[in-house]
């Protein structure tokens, strides 16, 4: 069966969501699949957290990411979340993926096997094919490690190392308001825990260490954003399960 091809123009769409945070989706993929990607405006610059697919320039369709200064941080190196990296000057990844977002293969980012034409509702515009999609080598101007801080100005984000899903997985914890973007090391949806570099044990670690974080709310890598309780009642679950 054809699937339909989107335009350029409609592969995006934004959504504020308060706290000067704004949502950018791409509609036509699977909301399994579909990675979100966070926009966060800071008075001396703004932060990208993921960057989606990369089937569609970012710069070239969502204007919001050239208005100013942009850090471009990657959650971690999997192909639905570092696509545009290499769009950005400045780009943000932990030291345990580094080597990934430099030098990105079909196979390291997850394209193989988990791209194929079943994941989109409508095509990525030509010469888009998902036999040859890969994403672009976009090499860390800044290596993270835990501890280590965003500062937009007047907004600072504290790198939180989340090991489990992938081994550099990092969320971004905004103490002031009470903003944590998660990852997909927990969101509100089906976890990914076995991937070729997951690991059990620090996945485990990495929940308990999230679990106590004062959250107000939650914008993870997939699904919807959700508040304290929620966060609470997904983690507690998980653990139980696991544990």
């Amino acid at each position: 069966m054809m699937i339909d091809r989107a335009k350029p123009e409609d592969w995006y769409s934004l959504k504020t969501v308060g706290d000067d945070v704004t949502y950018i989706g791409e509609p036509f993929i699977e909301e399994f699949y579909r990675c979100n990607i966070w926009h966060v405006r800071g008075r001396d610059g703004d932060m990208l957290v993921d960057s989606g697919m990369g089937v569609v320039s970012l710069t070239g369709w969502v204007p919001l990411v050239t208005e100013r200064s942009v850090q471009a941080v990657a959650s971690h190196t999997h192909f639905d979340h570092i696509g545009c990296h290499h769009e950005f000057e400045n780009r943000v990844c932990h030291r345990c993926e580094a080597d990934l977002l430099a030098a990105p293969t079909r196979k390291n980012t997850l394209a193989d096997p988990y791209v194929t034409d079943e994941i989109f509702t409508k095509l990525p515009p030509l010469p888009y094919a998902s036999t040859t999609y890969a994403v672009k080598a976009a090499p860390a101007t800044r290596i993270v490690e835990d501890g280590d801080v965003i500062d937009l100005g007047d907004r600072h984000f504290e790198v939180i190392h989340t090991p489990g899903h992938s081994p550099g997985g990092i969320a971004l914890w905004e103490k002031a308001t009470g903003i944590l973007f998660s990852g997909d090391i927990v969101y509100d949806g089906p976890l990914i825990e076995d991937t070729y570099h997951a690991n059990a044990a620090d996945y485990v670690r990495s929940m308990e260490r999230l679990y106590d974080l004062p959250v107000r709310v939650v914008h993870g890598g997939h699904f919807a954003s959700y508040g304290a309780e929620r966060h609470r009642e997904i983690i507690k679950n998980w653990l139980r399960e696991r544990t």
